[in-house]
């Protein structure tokens, strides 16, 4: 797997996360208190340093065999979360993922809520849901940069596309003081999906030692073979009859990893 590949799908894939976690820190901010919402994104971003500081350095002591067999199944299951979720969508069984909604949601939420102060924090309900949702939303970004990185012994590369990512994200955030509607995150994840289970294939499959014709080439036919099946099923449910789009998906920090 080329530099090039990596960076993309750790951003692609931490760029959807940076996604989510923007829009609750931003309905945090917006409806209660900045101070409060921007301390906890920062309490948040400590934590998934310790997680990192911790994860990072154990993962070089795993033969990379075990290693890639067992990311690879990870990976997996985890793009096939993200795949059937984006097929699903597709083909209308499940409503597309609306930023703008759920940011209305979250803010409606967060002024309802009681106001509490503890310590030195003015606002608590602001702190814990900016916190949750940097927290939740950044361990798959963590999760996704060190085993992309780990496997293919490019921490460093994976680490700045996730970062990246993120600042992006962040930064459009901050300019327009909006949820990032006008992000096609939808599609975004379907192709996140594709990425993340073609890998956990291929990776997968290396670590139970079997070995892919053209090593990392396999990729240039596996990748497009599960986008193409992901598109099949999704135009063979369309076709099935009317669309069931269920209500709007719950707000992302209440959401199952992999959403």
């Amino acid at each position: 797997m080329n530099g090039g590949a990596l960076f993309l799908a750790v951003f692609l894939a931490c760029a959807v996360e940076a996604v989510e976690a923007t829009t609750i820190v931003l309905a945090a901010g917006t409806a209660r208190d900045w101070t409060s919402a921007l301390t906890g994104l920062a309490a948040g971003l400590v934590t998934l340093a310790v997680v990192v500081a911790v994860l990072g350095p154990a993962l070089s002591y795993v033969p990379l065999h075990s290693l890639r067999l067992v990311v690879g199944g990870l990976l997996l299951v985890f793009g096939l979360q993200w795949l059937r979720k984006a097929i699903l969508r597709a083909s209308g069984y499940k409503a597309l993922h609306d930023e703008e909604r759920i940011y209305r949601e979250q803010v409606e939420a967060a002024r309802q809520a009681e106001t509490r102060s503890v310590a030195l924090v003015p606002d608590w309900y602001a702190f814990t849901l900016s916190y949750k949702g940097v927290v939740l939303e950044g361990l798959e970004v963590v999760f996704i940069a060190l085993t992309f990185g780990s496997n293919q012994n490019r921490i460093p590369l994976a680490a700045l596309a996730a970062t990246l990512a993120v600042l992006v994200v962040a930064a459009a955030g901050v300019a327009v003081r909006a949820p990032l509607a006008r992000v096609p995150e939808n599609t975004m994840k379907f192709v996140v999906g594709v990425m993340l289970a073609s890998f956990g294939i291929f990776w997968g499959a290396e670590g139970a030692g079997a070995r892919w014709p053209g090593n990392d080439a396999s990729l240039l036919v596996l990748v497009p073979a599960v986008a193409a099946f992901g598109l099949f099923l999704s135009s063979a449910l369309r076709s099935m009859g009317p669309a069931r789009a269920m209500a709007v998906e719950p707000a992302a920090g209440d959401q199952a990893p992999g959403s």
